[in-house]
């Protein structure tokens, strides 16, 4: 049976600040992140499978994704944990905004790691995650690949 690839994209709306940087982003700021992940695996052939002929239903896709990604991170501010931002992360938290204290760099290589761990621990066996495309701006984006993560 073939292998099939399927994509499904989300949206969401996150600020960061990079601690240490040498440029603007530096500052705190935020993009509208577009996000598609593709997953490989083999349509179901089981004619008692409600889901035949799919390799995962989109829904379920959907589910996954936004429970550990765009959930936590829409419209949530990301600092690395030892950045000098910490008091004004702990103040913010402390007014009521959304604030996520990361072990590592904001950056879109180092979420798009993150994403691709928590979207691997929730996939069914018989699926793998092929990639990542996180795209920060029109002409900016980080990819991660499966097969280079083997």
């Amino acid at each position: 049976m073939s292998k099939i690839r399927v994509t499904k994209q989300f949206s969401f709306e996150t600020g960061h600040a990079l601690y240490g940087y040498d440029g603007k982003c530096k500052n705190v700021h935020g993009h509208s992140y577009k996000l598609s992940v593709t997953v490989i695996g083999t349509p179901s052939t089981s004619k008692d499978d409600v889901k035949l002929g799919m390799v995962i239903d989109f829904g379920d896709l959907k589910k996954i994704v936004k429970e550990e990604v765009v959930e936590p991170f829409d419209h949530a501010t990301v600092f690395n944990k030892n950045t000098p931002h910490i008091e004004l992360a702990k103040e913010l938290q402390k007014r009521g905004h959304k604030v996520i204290l990361a072990n590592y760099q904001p950056t879109s290589e180092n979420m798009v790691i993150d994403f691709a761990v928590r979207i691997k621990g929730r996939l069914p066996k018989n699926l793998h995650l092929h990639s990542l495309k996180l795209r920060e701006t029109e002409t900016a984006y980080a990819e991660w690949f499966g097969e280079d993560n083997e």
